[in-house]
């Protein structure tokens, strides 16, 4: 790794770390890990016993546990992040496999070029 994302790596820690932390203390069921793909996660557990994986995507700065768009939310504002995803896991997570959020900036940014 670069010293660019080195820095994002520490970013991603620090985020989930805080986010797990207040989860926990609000009653989630939650475990930091590092995924098979090399990145940092929380995964958490929802009023059903499913479990999901949020993620940080650092090109937006949000917290996102699926690809659709109520599965996201800013991280900037750690106590909104904490309110949306507690209710989200109170109301269960979507059944089916974790969609997985990617966006690739480089190629948005190539389109613009030409």
């Amino acid at each position: 790794m670069n010293e660019a994302q080195d820095q994002l790596r520490i970013y991603q820690q620090a985020a989930l770390t805080g986010l797990r932390r207040e989860l926990t203390v609000r009653g989630l069921n939650t475990v930091y890990l590092v995924d098979q793909k090399s990145r940092p996660t929380v995964e958490v557990e929802d009023c059903n016993m499913r479990m999901r994986r949020i993620y940080v995507h650092t090109g937006f700065w949000w917290f996102y546990w699926g690809d659709q768009p109520d599965e996201r939310v800013s991280c900037l504002e750690l106590p909104n992040a904490v309110a949306v995803i507690m209710r989200a896991a109170r109301a269960g997570f979507r059944e089916g496999v974790q969609g997985d959020l990617v966006v690739n900036l480089q190629n948005i940014a190539d389109a613009y070029r030409t």
